[in-house]
C-alpha cells in the first residue's frame, strides 16, 4: 500500500531522480520551468507517495508564481506541478491522490487561485481546474492556451490580464 507524506521528506536527489524518469532530463527547457524560474516550492502543498517498501514513486511540487500586469503589479497564483509518477507505477491512481491532497490543501489554507499547463479535460472533471478567465494570461515560452488551467480555492474569481512569472518578493 502507498502512503502520501510532505514531499521536503524525502531527499532531493531522489526527488530529482523521478521527474528525470518521469519526464526526461531535457525538462528544464519546459514553459512551466520558466513561469517558476528562480522561486522554491512551497512544502506545505508538495506531496510525495512512497510504495509499501518506502520507495519514492511520485511527487507533486506547488510553486509561489504571479500573474504579472503591465504596470508591474501582480496577482499571486500557485502553480501546481509537475505532477510525476515513476513510469512503473503510473495508472494506479497516485496521481490522483496527490491532486486530491492539493486542493485540499489549498482549500484548508484558503490560499492564492492554483494554476497549471495540463489536461483540461482530466483536471476539470476530478478538480474543477478550467481555462475559463486565463484567456489574457501569457506565458514566457509556448504553451496551448485551453491548457492554461486555474482554480479558485475560495471563491475568488480568476482572470486578469498579463504574463505568468515568478512572484516578486519583497524582503525588509
Amino acid at each position: 500500500m502507498s502512503a502520501i507524506l510532505p514531499l521536503d521528506s524525502q531527499p532531493a536527489d531522489a526527488i530529482e531522480g523521478l521527474l528525470d524518469a518521469a519526464f526526461g532530463p531535457d525538462r528544464h527547457g519546459r514553459t512551466a520551468y520558466l513561469i517558476r524560474d528562480g522561486m522554491p516550492w512551497l512544502p506545505a502543498l508538495s506531496f510525495a507517495v512512497l510504495d509499501e517498501k518506502g520507495a519514492l514513486i511520485g511527487s507533486l511540487q506547488s510553486w509561489p508564481v504571479a500573474l504579472t500586469h503591465e504596470d508591474g503589479s501582480q496577482l499571486p497564483l500557485i502553480m501546481v506541478g509537475p505532477v510525476a509518477v515513476a513510469p512503473a507505477h503510473q495508472k494506479g491512481g497516485h496521481g490522483r491522490g496527490m491532486m486530491d491532497a492539493v486542493v485540499a490543501a489549498a482549500r484548508g489554507q484558503a490560499c492564492e487561485p492554483l494554476m497549471m499547463i495540463g489536461d483540461p479535460e482530466y483536471y476539470g472533471r476530478f478538480w474543477g481546474f478550467t481555462a475559463d478567465g486565463t484567456s489574457g494570461w501569457d506565458c514566457p515560452g509556448p504553451f496551448e492556451p485551453r491548457r492554461l488551467l486555474a482554480l479558485s480555492v475560495d471563491g475568488r474569481p480568476v482572470g486578469g490580464t498579463g504574463m505568468l512569472s515568478p512572484r516578486i518578493t519583497v524582503t525588509a
